[in-house]
């Protein structure tokens, strides 16, 4: 008997991980060993159908890796298969100048010519953060929340750059804007609300299971029960299914449309798009750094252009530092070390003379006109503007950061 209840509760572990983690296994000449030891179940699955699957070990319902997995020479990069992300995604990466090359629209593997060694991987954002913990990819762009939500705080998820200024949302409790929630406006009144008991508890429709509940009982909500509804959340007040939602916001009109209101103190998580790697691929496999280093340098370069102005005037001046002296004298007109002065030359007489200055700043975008303004003010005229593309520091701040979470 006690032979059997084992062998039950381990296939019972692996339908329930199996159900939650689909896509790490293979769906096809899958075979399953099961090992039924009492101190420690294992469940081993491996696939001779597909070659981008990994054999993986699960623990105690927790992913392990396999040595099949560590002796994997390519990088792996996960990117989002659907959807806005995966075309902003697309683009960054091209405007980094690492253009991703798809041979076939249909297949989920593809290249960056730029990166030697390196596979893109075309998954959903979730399976992304489920094979990183794996050790099937490498590297992944995805949402903050779908890290948080998928990752639940494992130690071998690591953020390298956790802004990539696109894929902006928040998740968020909405609540309907009649009934008995008319006039209840910030997640304390909502709290406080009498209807809420242990026998008939807030009822939350969410796709956030491990977000959800974890930050209600960081607020102190007791009596709450989440469940996950099919198709648009939005609907499940209205349909009885629900008292309320969790779900992603943008813009918010697609809670207005459907007579959902945020409440104060109810926005769980501010996400956007982050570059997500495994610590230990970034130790132990050999290149992975290196290339983690170049993809990094050229998104940092990239973005602290965005926004950026080069701009280019020229000024009479007795000498550069009397000019760069003037140019200070602006506040808008310091750039991002100071500004440069150099001399333009022209030849009168036979000789070669000094009478103007050249004055070269990066502005803001926001701050574009009046810096043109403060220019001509000191006397500049000519004055040329032009986009910045790249801005490479000495040392990319994030880097340094990188290397400080690894310990080296």
């Amino acid at each position: 008997m006690a032979a059997a209840a084992t062998s039950s509760s381990l296939q019972a572990l692996y339908s329930n991980y199996l159900s939650s983690s689909s896509s790490l296994f293979p769906s096809s000449s899958t075979s399953c060993i099961v090992s039924p030891s009492i101190l420690k179940p294992k469940i081993i699955c491996c696939s001779s159908s597909s070659s981008s699957a990994s054999p993986i070990t699960v623990v105690n319902g927790k992913a392990e890796r396999s040595s099949a997995v560590t002796d994997r020479k390519e990088i792996r990069l996960g990117l989002p298969s659907k959807g806005r992300m995966a075309s902003d995604t697309l683009d960054l990466l091209k405007d980094c100048q690492l253009s991703v090359r798809q041979v076939n629209p249909r297949q989920y593997v593809a290249e960056i010519p730029q990166l030697s060694n390196l596979e893109v991987w075309f998954q959903r954002q979730k399976d992304i953060v489920r094979k990183i913990l794996t050790g099937d990819l490498d590297l992944g762009i995805v949402g903050l929340d779908t890290v948080i939500e998928y990752g639940q705080g494992n130690d071998d998820l690591i953020l390298v750059h956790d802004a990539l200024d696109y894929g902006q949302c928040h998740l968020s409790i909405a609540i309907p804007k009649y009934g008995i929630f008319e006039n209840i406006n910030s997640l304390d009144e909502l709290a406080r609300m009498p209807q809420w008991t242990k026998e008939k508890p807030l009822r939350v429709a969410t796709g956030f299971t491990y977000l959800g509940p974890k930050f209600m009982e960081e607020k102190g909500l007791k009596h709450v029960t989440f469940s996950t509804a099919d198709g648009a959340l939005e609907a499940a007040p209205a349909m009885g299914i629900a008292d309320c939602i969790l779900d992603l916001v943008s813009s918010g009109t697609t809670l207005r449309e459907n007579n959902l209101k945020e409440i104060e103190g109810g926005i769980v998580l501010e996400s956007q798009a982050v570059l997500v790697a495994s610590r230990k691929s970034l130790i132990q496999r050999e290149g992975i750094l290196d290339t983690t280093h170049e993809i990094l340098e050229r998104l940092e370069a990239h973005l602290k252009a965005a926004g950026q102005f080069c701009v280019t005037a020229n000024t009479r001046g007795s000498s550069m530092e009397e000019v760069a002296e003037r140019v200070l004298s602006q506040p808008s007109l310091a750039g991002l070390q100071g500004p440069t002065i150099s001399p333009v030359f022209c030849k009168r007489d036979g000789k070669v003379e000094v009478d103007y200055y050249a004055i070269v700043i990066c502005v803001p975008k926001k701050a574009l006109y009046k810096s043109v303004q403060q220019l001509r003010a000191i006397g500049g005229s000519g004055v040329l503007v032009s986009p910045l593309t790249y801005i490479f520091d000495e040392e990319t701040p994030k880097w340094r950061d990188l290397l400080q979470k690894l310990g080296l």
